[in-house]
């Protein structure tokens, strides 16, 4: 398992926020949608292999915490860093 963490781009964030219906979300494309589902119902080792390609997605999914929706909406506003 990765030990650093990605830097989250707003957009990520936006959209992030859009998938779990968030204040501050932005809906995207159909396959960024598509992903972030998958990256949801991913097992442990098919996670890890989607995070070498999207390991913002994966980050901001996966690996948050309870204050995830907080730091994302931060993010978003432009008023914090991932």
């Amino acid at each position: 398992m990765s030990t650093s963490s990605p830097t989250i781009p707003a957009e990520t964030a936006r959209h992030v926020l859009w998938h779990w219906g968030q204040p501050g979300g932005c809906q995207p494309g159909s396959f960024t949608q598509s992903l972030m589902t998958t990256i949801e119902r991913a097992d442990r080792v098919h996670a890890e292999k989607l995070r070498i390609i999207y390991p913002d997605y994966v980050a901001a999914l996966k690996d948050g915490d309870l204050g995830i929706v907080t730091q994302l909406q931060a993010i978003a506003n432009g008023e914090a860093a991932a």
